[in-house]
């Protein structure tokens, strides 16, 4: 853990579309320069001369590639590639800019196109945000795609489960093999033109995202492909502050769902050796909300990423230039450019995380499984409704009180309430996976998602779990070696609770138990040797347990008492192997130095946590010290223990790289560089009390703090390298 380090460790980057601007010079390890256009290669020069190693970034699945739609390209129209919804209108990122269905062709488009920026020199390629929409499937080079796949005609995904399952799964192929051709493609230039290598990542949102928003994508696919080396989290404000239900109440959980998403996308490089960073937003891409919002939110995804402690990368700023330069909330009266205190603590946060190592996980080990799967089945087709129902297939049951209040005082089986049940679980708020996360992890379960199909890539996937969680009525599983290897992992002491009662449509899709078992989850019992007498039954299977649970998961989300009886059963089942749970409210790890923590609301109770001790408060501006810290519901902490240090002359804090530390008997002096136009603080530990302090020679504030031996430096950061010279 140091301040001082290599750029070539790519501990720290951001994504830029613009010029080096001195607000947003914030001295990361690399930069990805965003774009292909006419300013790219001066682009990619000026950072170069900045000190940054050079990535380039670009969208696969949207882009200034009209080029190619309009016949520029290869004298082919190709707007037949964008895709569509089944009223025929095409999915849009921006005029001119559609969604696109990736065919081969679009993927040796790319694959031309990007060859500049390879001759440019670039060391890394990353290819973000390969989406296709849920409600898309019904461009003509997709039913082409359809046809050439499954050797049969294209069927509309609205029709029926088999062809919405089905069309899903294409959407996720399709941009599997475009990114296997485009990385390999572009690597073997580099290696045969130049006898270099680069390297291929992918940014994605988090699979708990895309599920939420109804957007197929590659997600656990991207680890088996061959010239992939990793991908960044795309886990922000505007991805976790989508609403959520927990104990009857439908709202924004930023903190928990990060914690979530994060989780999940940890699980993408696991065990791979390839590299994984976690994005964090200052803002979001919402201007509507004011800074105390952007702040607050912010802080919740850092923290939230903190606790996940086998990542230690990340991309500290997507578009910097509209954090520091634009001033919010947009298009209004009372707009404001960044606080000063704020753009401090980013520059400060963003020199940390250039610091955090991993760490042990918590000694309880709790996941629930997730699957790519789960992409395939967000929407139900026109069947499934009455006539008077078809008109509102799309309604999003968050919005409709009414609905909420009849959903809750009818039986959710009965005949008359079915389509409710359906658009419920179909709706953005994904309550059947989130109703069995959020109960845990309110209550101080340090819950994670597990990736279904990764137990098919690695021998001992799941044996970093003692209890997993699971239900098949949101997915289904690929192959029946799944079951099978959930079943080996139980009967070896895992503690497995299934939740789930069948009532899923897909279940019924054509796959490889039909005609043998009515559902996926019948298999696993086999597997298991178990046969349900009861709706809820804890079993003994060989070293471990299983728990089963003969109801649909979304009911979990519906009030206090149903996210009560779950943890009821999660400490039953617990208690068959001796585990004695104990909840509390907040979430707390220890990382080197460091203690990251948050205190939940809407939990066990609403006591603070308290810490005591000798700390450096890392998210305030002046690197505070502090003896004690107190959190409450909703707050977040980030604290360096400076009992943990024992060097005479280290730095604590900064909001400026630290290039270089020397020493002699007259002063201490640091080589520095940041960003200009912010008031930036060094806190330095020193084993004396400085005569004066200067920054090229300019005499600067600083002030001593006898307690933890630490002086702050305050100074006004500019660009370019500068010394910082600390006199005896």
């Amino acid at each position: 853990m140091s301040f001082l380090r290599n750029r070539n460790e790519e501990r720290t980057g951001f994504q830029s579309g613009s010029p080096l601007l001195e607000s947003i010079d914030c001295q990361s390890d690399f930069v990805m320069v965003y774009r292909l256009d006419e300013t790219t290669s001066e682009r990619i020069k000026q950072h170069r001369e900045a000190g940054y190693v050079i990535h380039f970034m670009t969208g696969i699945a949207w882009g200034r590639y009209q080029d190619y739609l309009y016949g520029e390209y290869d004298g082919v129209n190709h707007w037949d590639e964008a895709q569509q919804d089944r009223f025929g209108n095409l999915i849009v990122h921006g005029k001119d800019v559609p969604y696109m269905v990736p065919t081969v062709s679009f993927a040796d488009y790319l694959s031309d196109k990007l060859r500049i920026v390879v001759d440019a020199g670039i060391e890394a390629i990353h290819v973000e945000e390969p989406e296709f929409w849920d409600r898309g499937g019904y461009s003509p080079a997709f039913k082409r795609e359809y046809e050439l796949y499954y050797r049969e005609p294209w069927s509309p995904p609205h029709e029926s489960v088999d062809a919405k399952y089905k069309c899903g799964k294409l959407k996720a192929y399709l941009y599997t093999r475009t990114i296997d051709r485009l990385s390999s493609s572009l690597k073997e230039y580099a290696k045969t033109k130049y006898n270099r290598d680069i390297r291929f990542y992918v940014p994605t949102h988090s699979l708990i995202n895309y599920t939420q928003w109804k957007i197929v994508s590659p997600e656990g696919k991207l680890s088996d492909i061959p010239a992939v080396d990793g991908c960044i989290a795309q886990v922000w404000t505007g991805t976790s502050r989508e609403k959520n239900w927990f104990n009857g109440i439908l709202k924004e959980r930023t903190f928990e769902t990060a914690y979530l998403e994060y989780g999940v996308m940890q699980e993408l490089t696991k065990g791979t050796g390839k590299n994984m960073w976690f994005l964090h937003d200052p803002i979001e891409d919402n201007p509507v909300f004011d800074w105390d919002d952007y702040r607050k939110n912010y802080l919740c995804t850092v923290v939230a990423s903190l606790l996940h402690p086998k990542v230690n990368k990340y991309e500290i700023c997507p578009w910097p230039n509209r954090v520091f330069e634009d001033k919010y909330p947009k298009n209004s009266a009372n707009a404001l450019s960044i606080p000063e205190d704020y753009a401090t603590i980013l520059n400060n946060t963003f020199h940390t995380l250039g610091t955090l190592e991993g760490c042990n996980e918590p000694d309880l080990r709790v996941g629930i499984l997730v699957g790519d799967c789960q992409l395939y089945q967000r929407e139900y087709p026109d069947s499934f409704f009455s006539d008077e129902a078809k008109e509102t297939v799309g309604t999003v049951l968050n919005d409709n009180e009414e609905l909420i209040k009849r959903f809750r005082e009818e039986l959710f089986y009965s005949s008359d309430n079915k389509e409710l049940m359906l658009k419920f679980m179909s709706s953005n708020a994904f309550p059947a996976f989130f109703s069995m996360a959020l109960p845990l992890l309110k209550f101080g379960i340090p819950v994670r998602p597990v990736l279904l199909d990764n137990m098919r890539r690695y021998v001992g996937y799941l044996d970093d779990y003692d209890m997993l969680l699971m239900s098949y009525e949101y997915m289904k599983p690929d192959y029946p070696d799944i079951n099978n290897s959930i079943a080996s992992w139980v009967k070896e002491g895992g503690q497995l609770i299934y939740i789930g009662d069948g009532f899923d449509p897909y279940n019924n899709i054509n796959s490889w138990w039909t005609d043998k078992y009515d559902n996926p989850a019948e298999h696993l019992f086999s597997m298991l040797g178990i046969n349900l007498s009861d709706n809820k039954e804890i079993f003994s299977c060989g070293n471990g347990t299983a728990a089963v649970w003969k109801i649909n998961p979304s009911v979990f989300a519906f009030s206090e008492k149903n996210a009560q009886s779950l943890r009821e059963f999660f400490c039953e089942s617990a208690a068959r192997k001796g585990q004695d749970i104990q909840f509390n409210n907040h979430l707390t790890i220890q990382r080197g130095p460091y203690i990251i923590a948050s205190v939940m609301d809407e939990s066990i109770n609403d006591e603070p946590l308290v810490f005591e001790g000798l700390f450096c408060d890392m998210f305030s501006p002046k690197f505070d010290i502090i003896t004690e810290k107190v959190l409450f519901p909703n707050d977040k902490a980030m604290m360096r223990d400076l009992y943990l240090s024992d060097s005479s002359v280290e730095i604590i804090g900064t909001s400026v790289r630290v290039e270089n530390l020397t020493t002699n008997e007259k002063y201490v002096e640091l080589l520095i560089a940041g960003a200009g136009c912010f008031t930036a603080n060094i806190r330095i530990r020193l084993p004396f009390n400085p005569s004066e302090v200067t920054v090229d020679d300019n005499p600067v504030e600083f002030v001593y703090e006898a307690l933890a031996s630490t002086v702050l430096i305050t100074f006004k950061s500019k660009t370019g390298k500068r010394i910082v010279k600390i006199y005896k």
